[in-house]
């Protein structure tokens, strides 16, 4: 087993040893997880603000249309 960060015969080696077969290290594919994630949870946050902005104008409208 090689140690993390070393290049073996197919590329760069993961933390375990093991290769990535396009040649990234496990680090690099923390980061980039790490990144995805983030950017995933952002896009989460824009959805749900979204949504309860549109439900309020929704119950806005009930409202006003429930007045005489």
């Amino acid at each position: 087993m090689s140690p993390a960060g070393a290049t073996s015969g197919e590329g760069t080696a993961n933390g375990d040893g093991t290769a990535n077969s396009d040649g990234t290290t496990g680090r690099r594919a923390t980061l980039e997880e790490k990144a995805r994630r983030r950017a995933m949870l952002i896009r989460a946050g824009i959805y749900i603000f979204a949504t309860h902005l549109f439900a309020g104008f929704v119950l806005l409208l009930f409202a006003l249309g429930d007045r005489k």
